[in-house]
């Protein structure tokens, strides 16, 4: 299978890149999805004339490569409503100044695609944020006007944005995920047809979020397959607790008292066989990347068996009909 398996950095961030690399190399993993607010600097890529070379050489003398960037954490900070937490994904000078760093995530997003074509990668993964997802449950009530007007601030931050991403060649990929703009399907399907379905705007595929809310992981494969631009391999385990609900109740991811948790590849309710046998039938040949999400088991034992996992799933479409012999014509 041309597809290679790799690694989302940003869970392991409290690494250096060196370091990172000799673990991935040792988990047995193919290459790294490298996330801008850990290992990829995009100030650095953009004028640094050095710092690219030295990045690709590490990849390169550890066996791996790269062929997607991550920048949840800028994008995150384009769309959103400022609280303190956004603080935490901008440059300190600028916590507490809304507007500040939404102008700065707006640059850097469009800094991020220039990063990566001079990187030679094609695809940036990333957030939107979303202006009304504090609305979601329509209480206060929460007129369609509300709604549209969320939706078309995205469209007037992000246009800018895409116009970059066009010029270097670079694709963004939105994960679907709560507090974005698109967070299931119908969602996404707004998103899509608000930006006339415009080539630069597609999916990095991740089925956990979409499994907890009850959205069918494999249907939305199947529908949006023209759309998916990368795939996260992460898995959601749904327990049996009656007195718990999906939102959470405010218990620490890990907690075994909620109604769900991220954990490792194989672990849980996501259907891998079918997203795959989806994934050969659209014809994706982009990097299975494990995104290692489990608060309760070791990090490095859950990487490693979640990268053996996904290569065990990554199988290619049959090349003949398992009923061709068995015609007469």
């Amino acid at each position: 299978m041309k597809r290679i398996v790799t690694l989302a950095s940003g869970q392991f961030g409290d690494l250096p890149l060196e370091d990172l690399c000799v673990l991935a190399k040792k988990m047995g993993y193919d290459g790294l999805e490298l996330a801008t607010h850990a290992h990829f600097d995009v100030q650095k890529a953009l004028h640094d004339q050095s710092y690219i070379p030295a990045v690709k050489a590490t990849l390169a003398k550890h066996g791996l490569q790269c062929q997607a960037i991550s920048a949840h954490l800028t994008g995150q900070c384009v769309g959103d409503v400022w609280d303190e937490r956004l603080d935490n994904f901008a440059p300190s000078a600028l916590a507490g100044q809304p507007e500040k760093i939404r102008q700065w995530a707006v640059e850097e997003m469009k800094d991020t695609a220039r990063a990566a074509q001079k990187f030679g990668v094609s695809v940036v993964n990333g957030f939107t944020g979303s202006p009304i997802w504090a609305r979601w449950y329509s209480y206060p009530q929460t007129s369609q006007r509300m709604i549209d007007d969320g939706y078309r601030l995205i469209h007037d931050l992000w246009t800018p944005i895409f116009d970059v991403f066009d010029q270097c060649g670079v694709s963004f990929a939105l994960e679907v995920h709560p507090t974005e703009i698109a967070f299931d399907y119908y969602t996404t399907e707004h998103l899509l047809k608000l930006f006339d379905y415009r080539p630069t705007l597609g999916i990095n595929f991740d089925p956990s979020h979409l499994v907890w809310q009850g959205v069918d992981e494999v249907g939305f494969v199947r529908d949006f397959a023209s759309r998916i631009y990368h795939v996260h391999m992460k898995d959601v385990k749904m327990f049996r607790n009656d007195r718990a609900g999906i939102l959470g109740s405010f218990l620490p991811f890990g907690d075994t008292r909620r109604a769900w948790n991220f954990v490792s590849v194989g672990h849980g309710d996501v259907d891998f066989d079918g997203i795959i046998r989806e994934l050969n039938q659209a014809g994706y040949e982009g990097p299975l990347s494990v995104e290692w999400e489990d608060s309760g088991m070791d990090r490095e034992f859950g990487a490693t068996e979640s990268c053996a996992y996904v290569k065990k799933m990554n199988f290619s479409a049959s090349a003949f009909a398992f009923d061709s012999a068995l015609s007469t014509n």
